[in-house]
């Protein structure tokens, strides 16, 4: 690994504010969702920058690769409780575009560092 601390990934730096925005946005859902897609969106959101930063500190390529498809199922989970809570009419369209849009991008970059990290072990 050439990165010296979890925190220069890019893709770490990305899915940490996407945490922040999911926090944000959870704010205006009605309050008896606290316990429901309030807590599982942000549960959801944490656990991908959580499990990049917890892969890397292993110093294993192999289990890095594991931690990170954990980071890319949670980025899956969220992008779904994203649609539901717009199905629910706790996000708005424009909202569910914007946030899906950072979700996609955080799934392309965890899947380009799995990509490479994978080849890397080949050679």
């Amino acid at each position: 690994m050439t990165v010296g601390d979890f925190k220069e990934l890019v893709v770490w730096q990305k899915s940490s504010d996407l945490v922040v925005e999911i926090y944000r946005l959870t704010k205006g859902f009605p309050k008896d969702e606290l316990y429901g897609l309030i807590s599982q969106l942000r549960r959801a959101a944490v656990s991908i920058p959580v499990n990049i930063s917890e892969g890397y500190s292993r110093n294993c390529t192999n289990e890095f690769i594991q931690f990170l498809y954990i980071a890319f199922g949670s980025s899956s989970e969220l992008e779904t409780l994203v649609v539901l809570s717009n199905k629910l009419s706790f996000l708005s369209k424009q909202q569910t575009d914007i946030i899906t849009d950072k979700i996609y991008e955080v799934k392309r970059l965890l899947r380009g560092l799995i990509n490479s990290l994978k080849n890397r072990r080949k050679q």
